[in-house]
């Protein structure tokens, strides 16, 4: 039997400028494309679907077999059509669009997520914001950084890392459309916090670039929601775990590449502290 793909950290490090002009170019279609005309559906598990959506996979999907043909690709519009190929070595996890609804919306609040996944850990991942114009972006063992979107990649990158949690004014970003009773309860335990809602995989960002706190997600969502942002907020320093402070894995075509619930947290001495 051939020995499984893998990507290891130092290798994507060399792929990182590659990866992020395939996604950029995902950006392009999406901004070319009106959600007025983007000719929205239900998918059968009630999420919209678009052209956007459609269009950026397309896109990204060629990109990458160019760029590496032998990697495995787990993808959101992908995945619900083709059986996931065998992913005990690395593979790529792609959101061509992630917040469909503030896409449809009419707000910028919505991402294209890349992420590298080796032996069940992102190890890359990248999130870009079409219509913020923007790039975050990190290697776990490296650094993360913001970039300036351009039309066919991104400029001069800026180092970002994470905050320690403020005495006074904590930030807790919660999602716009999904929040529930299980959250709500946990935001209590946090005691005073402000809270931000928002769409899509952006709220990592926030937490990456030290501008929020913790992101609590007790609600189901999908692994290509997650793993670019679980990378992009450990390269920078912080960290992403289950509520009970275990650790997350990725890909898991047994379970439809859900993932139960997960908790991103800026400042991992906070993290340890409510957990305990």
């Amino acid at each position: 039997m051939a020995p499984a793909f893998e990507i290891l950290p130092d290798q994507a490090a060399g792929l990182l400028g590659d990866l992020t002009k395939i996604v950029a170019r995902g950006c392009a279609v999406i901004r070319a494309i009106s959600p007025a005309a983007a000719g929205a559906k239900l998918k059968p598990d009630q999420s919209p679907v678009t052209a956007a959506d459609v269009g950026s996979e397309a896109v990204i999907l060629e990109g990458l077999a160019r760029l590496l043909p032998e990697a495995p690709i787990i993808s959101e519009e992908m995945a619900s059509t083709k059986a996931a190929p065998p992913l005990d070595g690395s593979f790529f996890v792609v959101d061509p669009l992630d917040g469909t609804r503030e896409f449809i919306a009419g707000r910028d609040e919505f991402t294209v997520n890349l992420a590298i996944v080796t032996r069940g850990t992102p190890v890359l991942g990248i999130i870009a914001a079409p219509n913020r114009g923007q790039v975050w972006r990190g290697i776990v063992g490296g650094q993360a950084e913001r970039l300036r979107l351009l039309a066919d990649g991104a400029d001069q990158p800026r180092p970002i890392r994470t905050r320690r949690r403020p005495a006074h004014s904590a930030v807790a970003i919660v999602s716009r459309s999904h929040l529930d009773p299980a959250t709500e309860a946990f935001l209590e335990r946090l005691g005073p916090v402000t809270r931000s809602a928002s769409g899509s995989a952006i709220k990592f960002c926030q937490i990456a670039e030290g501008s929020a706190d913790v992101y609590p997600r007790l609600a189901t969502t999908c692994e290509w929601d997650v793993a670019a942002g679980h990378a992009l907020v450990f390269a920078a320093g912080g960290i992403v775990t289950s509520p009970d402070g275990g650790t997350l894995t990725f890909g898991h075509a047994d379970k439809n590449f859900r993932v139960p619930a997960f908790i991103a947290w800026g400042d991992p001495v906070n993290a340890a502290s409510v957990e305990n």
